[in-house]
């Protein structure tokens, strides 16, 4: 397994390129409401991530070990959808819950986000399981430090998430980032403690649970496009995703901007930062 560890100017490039992914998101925010189409989403997000932020989309052509160039510069999953979603021109109407997958390119550096959205106001069920997916990763980033192993991280997803009577998805997973959109190492969302890769300082790796509100087992969507995932029995999915930084002492969250959701009160119970910069 070949790992890339990021010196300070690394660290730097992929503080800036995080700090950008999170703010398309945030640009993005207002704009998610009943009536509008993930096109329009996506050409909004294009536009902010050339024009204003002087950077690249990455998904925009990607092709992910030969497939179909990917046709769009977000990723748009809505509902059932688990992950890949490729923008149309289909309304977004009230009630529904999407995921918006933001990669910003800027000075060959990679920053890789997504946040879940609910459209208007959603059902209880919606909001239970968006929310309880957010504390999943968070359970994930707040074991991340030096010493410890990547099944340490996907044990405590996996634990929490399950706890709650959701499933994990198993075939996609998060993956380190860097100069790289998707390098090693892989970062699954389930499995043993004390397993898998030890973490080092200067790894940079996203993590990005996919949680289904029934069963785990997914397969290609109706689409035929080559990239959306759908969930097997129709069930909502839900994902969030962060990059992270393993630091001399703990992490440091690298997609964070003014707009992020603010961590679980867990999160701060259960780590003190070290530096401003450590969430």
């Amino acid at each position: 397994m070949t790992i890339t560890y990021k010196d300070a100017d690394g660290i730097a490039g992929m503080r800036l390129a995080g700090r950008l992914a999170a703010e398309v998101l945030d640009y993005l925010t207002p704009f998610v409401v009943p009536g509008v189409t993930t096109n329009a989403l996506d050409k909004l997000a294009h536009d902010y991530i050339v024009d204003v932020q002087g950077g690249i989309p990455a998904p925009l052509n990607y092709r992910g070990g030969g497939k179909i160039p990917y046709p769009k510069s977000i990723c748009t999953s809505v509902n059932h959808q688990v992950c890949h979603g490729i923008p149309n021109d289909k309304a977004l109407k009230k009630g529904d819950v999407v995921n918006i997958d933001v990669t910003v390119i800027k000075n060959s550096w990679h920053g890789d986000t997504s946040r879940m959205f609910i459209v208007g106001e959603g059902s209880i069920a919606a909001k239970r399981l968006c929310s309880v997916t957010y504390e999943a990763m968070w359970h994930g980033i707040r074991m991340v430090k030096p010493g410890i192993h990547l099944g340490d991280i996907g044990f405590a997803i996996q634990r929490f998430a399950e706890g709650q009577g959701y499933s994990v998805v198993r075939e996609f997973c998060g993956h380190g980032i860097g100069q790289v959109f998707h390098e090693e190492p892989q970062v699954l969302h389930y499995g043993r403690p004390g397993t898998l890769e030890m973490l080092r300082e200067g790894m940079t790796f996203t993590i990005e649970p996919m949680i289904n509100a029934g069963r785990k087992e997914i397969k290609d969507g109706p689409e035929k496009d080559g990239w959306t995932i759908v969930t097997a029995d129709r069930s909502l999915s839900a994902q969030w995703e962060h990059t992270v930084l393993v630091t001399p002492t703990g992490y440091e969250v690298l997609t964070l901007s003014a707009g992020s959701p603010p961590a679980p009160a867990f999160v701060a119970e259960a780590f003190v930062p070290a530096s401003p910069a450590i969430a």
